[in-house]
């Protein structure tokens, strides 16, 4: 009973704001380093191959710490743990920072990953307890703005810095915000009474759960990221650490369900809500990042951008979610999360089809930043209403594990959905390519006829007898960027139906509202 009585000593939004200041900081540093790779390889006198370890890495250890948050607040507290990631993540930034060599850095953005893999899932826990459940839906329209808004200045941000200072400036600027952090932490954020440290938890912990989820997330990450650019399954190194995912995965979810104290508790997988909400979580952790990668390299590869106006074209949809974030937040606690995320979902399939049919060469900015505002306008209702719902039906001490296998779905979504779209865009690109060269011969008059034309055009620069040969590569690269285009259409389209199909998902969510308390002794 008194568990259920408890509130926190401070106003709950102070310590929501506070939270999430450390969970934008992490956020953000999964995306600011994109666009600064070539400085950070040119720099450290390392191949355009080799600075991509750089996202790697972090990713790695980024998601085999996102679950292993419930373990850790067992040992020595959730509030103490947050102060461990906010201190390991700052500290790391700073060795980022004054990086000598890509090993060094390599290793350090390894630390850094393992101090910002617990900081979301313990973020949201914090709020999740701090909140009245009937509060819940409006508390995570914060985290909503956290998640997507970070991800959409990162890579405006990182290209601002390294182009006017220093590639090593988009980690010392983590340095003061961490600081803050801290202090901020310590002095409004408590652990409620059924979140208790006991140091004996440190001998129960699950290594061979945690050496399983290790190798998979490995094997998925390094998969994912290299499987471009090695032809995918084509590649005995593909193949291998795609093999270390699907029987590392295999072994841990064994595992996990047999274990005493598992390291991820699987066993909530039993509630179907909880489940069917890290299914969507999984898909809406995809759309969200396909997006926002999408379309800046559209940008950038074919109508000429720099990274930093490619990210501003991303600025408008991030001054929109402030507006939507707050209106998702108060619904998701009066309407059932299954109507909000079925509406969610019907507005982003219109959204990507609309987004497939309108992309040309010849699109404005203005008309850019349009796309992006259409894309973000229904995340935060999916997301608030996603969120919220899983934790219905399910006590307050499971809190921790539930965001951690939330977050873990979302991370591992964006993963597989980056690359799916990215290696999708560039067999789309060639199908058309090859397609649109079989008008390009002379027995079809509009070749002809195009040839001729821009020919008689930069003769008169090249020279009457190199006119031809000049219209012919114009064309040619005409045909490329054609084809670009319409290899980027093909994917919106792709993005369009799967997220038509996610509508009918929506109804299995439960039918009681996101902000319905969850029932006493759900779970034990």
């Amino acid at each position: 009973m008194a568990n259920e009585q408890w509130k926190p000593r401070v106003n709950p939004w102070l310590i929501a704001g506070t939270v999430a200041l450390a969970a934008f900081m992490e956020v953000l540093d999964t995306s600011i380093a994109n666009v600064a790779l070539p400085h950070i390889s040119g720099s450290l006198a390392a191949s355009q191959d080799q600075g991509t370890w750089v996202l790697t890495s972090y990713l790695v250890s980024n998601a085999i710490v996102l679950p292993l948050g419930g373990w850790a607040s067992s040992v020595i507290g959730r509030k103490n743990f947050f102060l461990l990631c906010i201190t390991i993540f700052t500290i790391a930034s700073f060795l980022c920072g004054i990086a000598p060599s890509l090993p060094l850095l390599l290793l350090f953005r390894v630390l850094q990953g393992a101090g910002g893999g617990g900081l979301q899932p313990m973020a949201q826990a914090i709020m999740a307890d701090s909140f009245d459940p009937k509060q819940r839906g409006t508390a995570f329209s914060l985290y909503a703005l956290v998640a997507v808004l970070a991800p959409s200045i990162g890579p405006t941000l990182g290209g601002w810095i390294t182009d006017n200072y220093s590639w090593r400036w988009i980690f010392y600027i983590n340095i003061p915000v961490g600081i803050l952090a801290f202090l901020l932490v310590s002095r409004l954020v408590d652990d409620p009474p059924w979140i208790k440290g006991d140091r004996k938890n440190l001998l129960n912990v699950d290594y061979i759960g945690l050496t399983f989820l290790t190798i998979s997330m490995a094997g998925l990450q390094i998969a994912l990221d290299k499987g471009e650019e090695n032809d995918w399954f084509a590649s005995n190194f593909i193949r291998t650490f795609a093999a270390m995912f699907v029987f590392g995965m295999i072994a841990l979810i064994w595992w996990e369900l047999r274990a005493k104290n598992p390291i991820m508790n699987l066993r909530l997988f039993r509630f179907r809500n909880f489940a069917i909400c890290c299914f969507l979580m999984m898909l809406v952790g995809g759309i969200l990042n396909a997006g926002t990668v999408l379309q800046p390299q559209f940008t950038q590869q074919l109508l000429g951008y720099d990274a930093t106006t490619a990210g501003l074209a991303l600025t408008a949809g991030g001054c929109v979610l402030l507006v939507c974030a707050p209106i998702a937040g108060i619904l998701s606690d009066k309407l059932p999360a299954r109507t909000l995320v079925a509406c969610a979902f019907v507005f982003f399939a219109v959204a990507y089809w609309y987004m497939s049919t309108h992309i040309t060469l010849g699109i404005s900015f203005g008309q850019n930043s349009f796309l992006r505002v259409i894309q973000v306008i229904p995340i935060p209702f999916c997301f608030i209403a996603i969120t919220n719902a899983a934790y219905v039906g399910l006590p307050r001490e499971a809190s921790n594990q539930v965001s951690g296998l939330v977050n873990f779905a979302r991370n591992i979504g964006g993963s597989i959905l980056i690359a799916l779209s990215g290696a999708q865009v560039t067999n789309r690109t060639l199908f058309h390519e090859a397609r649109l060269q079989n008008y390009m011969n002379y027995a079809n008059d509009q070749f002809n006829n195009s040839i001729q034309q821009v020919g008689n055009f930069l003769g008169i620069h090249a020279g009457q007898a190199q006119g031809p040969y000049a219209a012919q590569a114009n064309v040619y690269q005409q045909l490329n960027q054609q084809a670009a285009v319409m290899g980027y259409a093909d994917v919106y389209r792709m993005l369009a139906w799967m997220t038509a199909g996610m509508f009918f998902l929506a109804f299995l969510l439960s039918k009681p509202k996101g902000g319905e308390k969850a029932p006493e002794g759900a779970v034990h």
